[in-house]
């Protein structure tokens, strides 16, 4: 069973170079989506972000064809 690293929003700010209001404010819910790249343990305000899936979903997003508009069901849409 894969290990998994939770982060507060000041530990992946150090790590992917962000502010840490740009990840609160510009990143949190637009890029980074609650279930997938952070958890509110205990349904708390407390947000932990889960490193393994943004590191892979950073990586997967630099692959990206720039002409490609992304879809909400992770599907892309070539125009």
């Amino acid at each position: 069973m894969p290990e998994t690293t939770y982060l507060t929003t000041d530990e992946l700010s150090a790590r992917i170079k962000y502010d840490v209001r740009t990840i609160r404010e510009r990143l949190k819910d637009s890029v980074l989506l609650e279930g997938i790249h952070y958890i509110r343990p205990f349904g708390g305000r407390k947000i932990l972000f889960v490193w393994e899936t943004i590191a892979r979903d950073i990586g997967a997003a630099a692959a990206v064809d720039r002409s490609a508009i992304p879809m909400a069901n992770g599907g892309v849409l070539h125009g």
